[in-house]
C-alpha cells in the first residue's frame, strides 16, 4: 500500500506538468503574440502576467504597458486589460476547446521589446493547496491525498474529453471520405457524359459531311 502511494506521488507531478504553463517571452511593439490552451469544459483556470521592469527601482514606463485579451473557443471575452503592467484572471470554463490569450504593445518608432512573465494553470493545478490546507487546518498528508484524488478525477475527465475529441475526429474523417467518394464518383460520371456527348457530336458531324 505504501509503495502504491509513493508511486502515485512520483507519477502525479509529471502528469500535472501538462496543465501548468509558466513562461517568459519577448514581445515587440506592433506585433501581437497569442498563446492557445486547450481546456475542457467545467474546468477551473487561472493565470497571471506581468511586465518585467526594464529599469529596476523606477515605475514601468507607459510605452511598456500591455493590452491583453482572453477569449473562449466561440469568441466570448473572459478577460481584458488595457495598457496594464500586470494582471490576472480566474474563471470556470463553460466551453471546451482552444482558449486564446493575446498580448500586444502599441506600435512605436523605434520598435521596443517588452519582456513578459506569464503563468497559466488549469484544472487541479489551478488550486492553491497551501492556502486550502492552512484554511481548513488539515495536516500536510491529508492535503496531499486530497490533491492526488482531485488529480485522478481531473485525469479521468481529461481522458473522456480526449476520447470524445477522438470520436469527433473519426466522424469528421468518415464524413470527409464519404464526400470525397461522392465527388470522385460524380466527376467520373460527368467526364464520361462529356466524352459521350463529344463522340456523338463528332459522329453527327462526320455523317453530315458524308465522311462515314
Amino acid at each position: 500500500m505504501l509503495n502504491s502511494i509513493l508511486l502515485l506521488i512520483a507519477i502525479v507531478p509529471a502528469l500535472m506538468c501538462n496543465v501548468v504553463n509558466s513562461m517568459r517571452f519577448d514581445l515587440k511593439s506592433g506585433n501581437p503574440k497569442c498563446i492557445v490552451e486547450e481546456i475542457m469544459s467545467n474546468a477551473m483556470t487561472v493565470g497571471n502576467y506581468s511586465v518585467v521592469n526594464p529599469n529596476e527601482g523606477y515605475p514601468i514606463p507607459d510605452s511598456h504597458k500591455l493590452t491583453v485579451r482572453l477569449r473562449s473557443p466561440y469568441g466570448n471575452k473572459h478577460h481584458f486589460g488595457d495598457r496594464v503592467a500586470s494582471g490576472n484572471f480566474a474563471f470556470t470554463t463553460a466551453e471546451a476547446g482552444d482558449y486564446t490569450a493575446c498580448f500586444s504593445v502599441p506600435d512605436q518608432k523605434p520598435t521596443i521589446t517588452v519582456t513578459i512573465d506569464f503563468e497559466w494553470r488549469t484544472g487541479v493545478a489551478a488550486k492553491d493547496w497551501y492556502k486550502i490546507a492552512k484554511k481548513d487546518q488539515i495536516d500536510v498528508m491529508e492535503s496531499e491525498l486530497q490533491r492526488l484524488y482531485d488529480t485522478v478525477l481531473f485525469i479521468h475527465d481529461e481522458m473522456f474529453y480526449l476520447r470524445g475529441r477522438e470520436e469527433e475526429m473519426q466522424d469528421l474523417n468518415r464524413e470527409t471520405d464519404r464526400r470525397m467518394f461522392t465527388f470522385i464518383f460524380c466527376s467520373i460520371i460527368i467526364c464520361l457524359s462529356v466524352a459521350g456527348m463529344q463522340l456523338w457530336h463528332l459522329k453527327i458531324f462526320f455523317e453530315r459531311k458524308k465522311l462515314l
